[in-house]
């Protein structure tokens, strides 16, 4: 039996299931798009953090529940007669043939910057108005920031060298840095965002994922944290009752761990 057949059966069982799940389980029974939707988000949240944690086992895992999760809504979909699994999968597969005409058409690229382009301006022959619309309202602040400098990057609107962006991450630093001198809350919160923008910016230059970078400093904030708190009740004490003297000593052996 090849790969190829073994993938299609489990695939197959996965749907079988939830046929059955939707007509005998009582909790299957009740859900509709909306009620999925906040788990939805959850599972996608847990499968980044398993990449995050590069735990290949855990990731397995996740992706089967957000595969469910999609068969889910496909089976919804086909009980209201809008589209079922099959109308998604040849929905996706058209899309990935059209906006690769470097594969399956006579178009040349020279490299992934080129495709990018290619990828933009096909989604604005298909009706779209700006190549912003596709940035989901919904997305975390950090994430929108990220996606929106990419896709307008992607349509040649950029910086050219990675200087450049440094330059505005200062020139926004010291803006942000008059307005806390001035007191100015409103114009404060405003050139804040502008440095978060910009660094934002200046690391996708540098090929680093601000979300994941600034998830990796939470996770290692938290361990730290909590080493601290177990180092404190080991000393029967709170950590209100220490010095911040005291806590340096933790958070220093905390970083070495």
């Amino acid at each position: 039996m090849t790969n190829r057949t073994n993938q299609l059966q489990a695939f197959d069982r996965l749907l079988t299931i939830m046929d059955e799940l939707r007509e005998q389980c009582p909790w299957d029974q009740k859900q509709t798009m909306e009620s999925l939707r906040p788990l939805t988000i959850e599972e996608t949240y847990e499968l980044g953090d398993a990449i995050l944690d590069q735990d290949s086992q855990e990731v397995k895992n996740e992706l089967g529940d957000l595969l469910l999760h999609i068969v889910f809504y496909a089976k919804i979909g086909s009980e209201t007669k809008d589209f079922d699994i099959s109308d998604v999968i040849n929905s996706i597969c058209e899309k990935l043939v059209h906006r690769h005409p470097h594969i399956y058409s006579d178009v040349v690229v020279k490299d992934e910057t080129e495709v990018k382009q290619n990828w933009e301006n096909l989604k604005l022959k298909e009706g779209k108005t700006s190549v912003l619309q596709g940035v989901p309202k919904s997305l975390p602040a950090l994430v929108k920031a990220s996606r929106i400098q990419e896709k307008v990057a992607g349509v040649g609107f950029d910086w050219e060298h990675p200087n450049q962006v440094w330059e505005k991450v200062e020139e926004e630093l010291a803006e942000f840095k008059v307005e806390v001198e001035n007191n100015d809350f409103e114009a404060m919160e405003d050139e804040f965002g502008d440095v978060l923008f910009s660094l934002i910016n200046y690391a996708r230059f540098q090929d680093i994922n601000p979300e994941n970078a600034l998830e990796r400093t939470n996770k290692k904030f938290i361990k730290r944290f909590q080493y601290l708190e177990s180092k404190a009740k080991t000393l029967q004490k709170s950590l209100s009752e220490m010095t911040l003297a005291e806590m340096d000593v933790y958070w220093e052996e905390a970083k070495k761990i």
